[in-house]
């Protein structure tokens, strides 16, 4: 495993990190199966877990917690999220910040998460929405200050909306945002616009989220592909966005180099990226972590096939199906 500095935060973290969001919402999870897949991870090098509250109340955290429990000679490294109160995603500019982060809010969730994750302080903690809107409220960053000072969190983040990368480069210039996640992929491209040179200015860590594109990414999806009424991607993928999404994903598979997966494709374009810190693919299997950690040590990109890559970018904007 390769390890990427965090940011100011100077923590040296695995440049494949662990996405948690996979231990619910999603058909198809096996707890037990996911237990072995995150005790391989640590065994492979990955010592940075993304988790929040809002994945099935907390269970998602509690595995974390106890993955480290069961690993005491390890580093880890802890990130997770506080929900709006409001329990709205994505964040809207209409929406008042004390509907949303409050200041006893913030508090109460990161309290929730330390006993979830086992606990006494929180290497990341980051809001699970943001907008810009709110960048002058006193109240979150007294909230921020408060849980730094009783060494609650170590460093705090922000969770940006999906297909808004710039919502956030104002709270960034406040110097009191240690990282961002954001979605950042071979079609989200955008976050190298404004965002990534930012980052790099403040010495802001980066999260790249959903590397695949919600699966698209992989290679496996097709127009004909369907979802479990109770798994979240059957409200995403919607024929508005599927059949688009196969069209670009299809797009893609006469580039993928002999011997390699769409996913390790999609995966090493990230990586190629200097500014990303990690990049989180969710894995719910040991043949997926095995897979996905491959790429930090025994593949590398082409600039060819790189930069052929920088052609597939697709901008999209929030819509009503995006969440």
């Amino acid at each position: 495993m390769i390890f990427r500095r965090f940011g100011r935060t100077n923590w040296q973290i695995s440049e494949i990190g662990y996405g948690m969001w996979g231990m619910a919402g999603w058909s198809g999870s096996d707890i037990q199966e996911v237990e072995k897949a995150l005790d391989l991870s640590i065994e492979l090098g990955c010592n940075f877990y993304d988790t929040a509250y809002a994945y099935a109340s907390g269970k998602s955290e509690q595995l974390l917690g106890a993955l480290i429990k069961r690993h005491p000679q390890n580093v880890i490294y802890a990130a997770t999220k506080i929900p709006p109160k409001n329990q709205e995603w994505p964040a809207k500019s209409t929406y008042f910040i004390n509907d949303v982060f409050p200041k006893e809010h913030i508090i109460k969730y990161t309290e929730k998460s330390l006993q979830n994750l086992g606990l006494d302080s929180i290497p990341l903690q980051q809001f699970h929405v943001w907008d810009d809107s709110w960048e002058s409220s006193d109240e979150w960053k007294e909230a921020i200050f408060q849980l730094k000072k009783s060494g609650k969190i170590q460093a705090f983040g922000l969770s940006l909306n999906r297909w808004e990368p710039n919502n956030g480069l104002k709270a960034i210039q406040t110097g009191l945002i240690d990282t961002v996640q954001v979605i950042y992929n071979i079609f989200d491209q955008n976050p190298e616009d404004e965002l990534f040179p930012l980052c790099k200015l403040h010495d802001v860590g980066i999260i790249a989220r959903v590397p695949f594109d919600e699966g698209t990414l992989t290679g496996t999806f097709t127009v004909d592909t369907t979802f479990p009424e109770d798994d979240w991607r059957s409200k995403y993928f919607i024929p508005e966005n599927l059949l688009p999404s196969v069209a670009h994903s299809d797009a893609l598979k006469p580039l993928i180099p002999e011997k390699l997966t769409m996913a390790d494709m999609a995966l090493q374009f990230i990586l190629k990226n200097e500014n990303v810190s990690t990049a989180i693919p969710g894995m719910r299997s040991s043949k997926h972590v095995k897979a996905n950690l491959q790429n930090s040590n025994e593949i590398k990109m082409s600039d060819t096939l790189h930069t052929e890559l920088k052609k597939h970018r697709w901008d999209r904007v929030p819509t009503s199906w995006s969440m």
